[in-house]
Protein backbone atom coordinates (compact mmCIF):
# COMPACT_ATOMS: atom_id res chain seq x y z
CA UNK A 1 0.00 0.00 0.00
CA UNK A 2 2.85 2.36 0.87
CA UNK A 3 4.45 1.70 -2.52
CA UNK A 4 1.16 2.49 -4.25
CA UNK A 5 0.79 5.79 -2.33
CA UNK A 6 4.43 6.67 -3.08
CA UNK A 7 3.83 6.12 -6.80
CA UNK A 8 0.73 8.31 -6.74
CA UNK A 9 2.53 11.10 -4.87
CA UNK A 10 5.50 10.85 -7.24
CA UNK A 11 3.20 11.00 -10.27
CA UNK A 12 1.38 13.99 -8.78
CA UNK A 13 4.68 15.82 -8.17
CA UNK A 14 5.86 15.02 -11.72
CA UNK A 15 2.53 16.18 -13.14
CA UNK A 16 2.72 19.47 -11.24
CA UNK A 17 6.34 19.99 -12.33
CA UNK A 18 5.58 19.31 -16.01
CA UNK A 19 2.45 21.43 -15.82
CA UNK A 20 4.46 24.32 -14.33
CA UNK A 21 7.13 24.02 -17.04
CA UNK A 22 4.45 23.90 -19.73
CA UNK A 23 2.79 27.06 -18.43
CA UNK A 24 6.16 28.80 -18.17
CA UNK A 25 6.89 27.91 -21.81
CA UNK A 26 3.44 29.08 -22.90
CA UNK A 27 3.91 32.35 -21.04
CA UNK A 28 7.41 32.74 -22.48
CA UNK A 29 6.14 31.93 -25.98
CA UNK A 30 3.25 34.40 -25.65
CA UNK A 31 5.65 37.07 -24.41
CA UNK A 32 7.99 36.47 -27.37
CA UNK A 33 5.09 36.68 -29.82
CA UNK A 34 3.83 39.87 -28.17
CA UNK A 35 7.28 41.46 -28.31
CA UNK A 36 7.68 40.49 -31.96
CA UNK A 37 4.33 42.06 -32.85
CA UNK A 38 5.11 45.20 -30.88
CA UNK A 39 8.54 45.54 -32.47
CA UNK A 40 6.97 45.31 -35.92
CA UNK A 41 4.32 47.89 -35.16
CA UNK A 42 6.88 50.40 -33.89
CA UNK A 43 8.13 50.85 -37.47
CA UNK A 44 4.70 50.47 -39.06
CA UNK A 45 4.57 54.10 -40.11
CA UNK A 46 7.21 53.59 -42.83
CA UNK A 47 6.34 51.96 -46.12
CA UNK A 48 9.03 50.24 -48.20
CA UNK A 49 9.54 51.37 -51.81
CA UNK A 50 7.17 49.76 -54.29
CA UNK A 51 8.18 46.43 -55.82
CA UNK A 52 6.27 44.12 -58.12
CA UNK A 53 6.82 40.48 -58.98
CA UNK A 54 4.34 40.63 -61.83
CA UNK A 55 1.60 38.07 -61.39
CA UNK A 56 3.33 36.40 -58.39
CA UNK A 57 2.89 32.63 -58.68
CA UNK A 58 0.63 33.04 -61.73
CA UNK A 59 1.81 33.37 -65.36
CA UNK A 60 2.14 36.94 -66.68
CA UNK A 61 0.37 35.99 -69.90
CA UNK A 62 -0.39 33.19 -72.34
CA UNK A 63 2.05 30.99 -74.24
CA UNK A 64 1.49 33.20 -77.31
CA UNK A 65 1.72 36.55 -75.50
CA UNK A 66 3.85 36.01 -72.40
CA UNK A 67 3.06 39.47 -70.96
CA UNK A 68 -0.61 39.76 -71.94
CA UNK A 69 -1.94 40.77 -68.51
CA UNK A 70 1.36 41.75 -66.82
CA UNK A 71 0.32 45.44 -66.69
CA UNK A 72 -2.89 44.36 -64.91
CA UNK A 73 -0.85 42.49 -62.30
CA UNK A 74 1.53 45.41 -61.76
CA UNK A 75 -1.40 47.79 -61.16
CA UNK A 76 -2.87 45.20 -58.80
CA UNK A 77 0.48 44.88 -57.00
CA UNK A 78 0.55 48.66 -56.53
CA UNK A 79 -2.83 48.52 -54.77
CA UNK A 80 -1.71 45.53 -52.67
CA UNK A 81 1.58 47.24 -51.76
CA UNK A 82 -0.37 50.18 -50.30
CA UNK A 83 -2.95 48.09 -48.48
CA UNK A 84 -6.00 49.64 -46.87
CA UNK A 85 -9.45 48.42 -45.96
CA UNK A 86 -11.17 45.16 -46.85
CA UNK A 87 -13.33 47.03 -49.36
CA UNK A 88 -10.30 48.60 -51.04
CA UNK A 89 -8.82 45.14 -51.48
CA UNK A 90 -12.06 43.89 -53.00
CA UNK A 91 -12.03 46.86 -55.41
CA UNK A 92 -8.40 46.11 -56.37
CA UNK A 93 -9.29 42.47 -57.08
CA UNK A 94 -12.30 43.49 -59.18
CA UNK A 95 -10.09 45.96 -61.11
CA UNK A 96 -7.63 43.12 -61.82
CA UNK A 97 -10.48 40.94 -63.00
CA UNK A 98 -11.80 43.68 -65.32
CA UNK A 99 -8.33 44.45 -66.67
CA UNK A 100 -7.68 40.81 -67.59
CA UNK A 101 -11.10 40.60 -69.26
CA UNK A 102 -10.27 43.73 -71.28
CA UNK A 103 -6.95 42.12 -72.25
CA UNK A 104 -9.13 39.47 -73.94
CA UNK A 105 -8.60 36.59 -71.57
CA UNK A 106 -11.96 35.73 -70.01
CA UNK A 107 -11.26 32.02 -69.46
CA UNK A 108 -8.54 32.57 -66.84
CA UNK A 109 -10.14 35.41 -64.86
CA UNK A 110 -12.00 33.36 -62.25
CA UNK A 111 -8.96 31.22 -61.44
CA UNK A 112 -6.86 34.36 -61.08
CA UNK A 113 -9.46 35.95 -58.80
CA UNK A 114 -9.58 32.88 -56.54
CA UNK A 115 -5.78 32.96 -56.33
CA UNK A 116 -5.60 36.61 -55.23
CA UNK A 117 -8.49 36.32 -52.79
CA UNK A 118 -6.85 33.41 -50.96
CA UNK A 119 -3.14 33.99 -51.60
CA UNK A 120 -3.19 37.75 -51.01
CA UNK A 121 -4.69 37.61 -47.53
CA UNK A 122 -3.17 40.16 -45.12
CA UNK A 123 -3.09 37.46 -42.45
CA UNK A 124 -0.39 35.47 -44.28
CA UNK A 125 3.12 36.97 -44.03
CA UNK A 126 3.92 36.66 -47.75
CA UNK A 127 5.66 39.06 -50.14
CA UNK A 128 2.40 39.54 -52.06
CA UNK A 129 -0.09 39.92 -49.19
CA UNK A 130 -2.46 42.87 -48.89
CA UNK A 131 -0.38 45.78 -47.56
CA UNK A 132 2.98 44.12 -48.28
CA UNK A 133 4.73 47.50 -48.39
CA UNK A 134 4.18 47.85 -44.63
CA UNK A 135 5.79 45.72 -41.94
CA UNK A 136 3.79 42.61 -41.03
CA UNK A 137 1.19 42.43 -39.52
CA UNK A 138 -0.60 45.32 -41.21
CA UNK A 139 -3.96 43.55 -41.77
CA UNK A 140 -6.93 45.70 -42.88
CA UNK A 141 -6.87 49.36 -41.92
CA UNK A 142 -7.54 52.63 -43.66
CA UNK A 143 -4.50 54.60 -44.73
CA UNK A 144 -3.87 57.73 -42.67
CA UNK A 145 -3.22 61.10 -44.29
CA UNK A 146 0.46 60.76 -43.36
CA UNK A 147 0.67 57.31 -44.98
CA UNK A 148 -0.97 58.62 -48.15
CA UNK A 149 1.68 61.37 -48.27
CA UNK A 150 4.43 58.75 -47.96
CA UNK A 151 2.93 56.76 -50.84
CA UNK A 152 2.64 59.87 -53.00
CA UNK A 153 6.25 60.84 -52.23
CA UNK A 154 7.47 57.36 -53.20
CA UNK A 155 5.40 57.44 -56.38
CA UNK A 156 6.99 60.80 -57.31
CA UNK A 157 10.49 59.41 -56.71
CA UNK A 158 9.64 56.28 -58.70
CA UNK A 159 8.41 58.22 -61.73
CA UNK A 160 11.45 60.52 -61.66
CA UNK A 161 13.88 57.59 -61.73
CA UNK A 162 12.12 55.67 -64.53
Amino acid sequence: MLLFVTKIVTLKIMYNFINTLFHMKVIRFNLIVLLAILSNTVNAENIKPFTSDGCSAFPDGTTKDKKLWLACCKAHDYAYWQGGTYWQRLEADKALQQCVIEAGETSIVNLMLVGVRFGGSPYIPSTFRWGYGWPYPRLYQALTADEIKQIAALKTVSTQTN
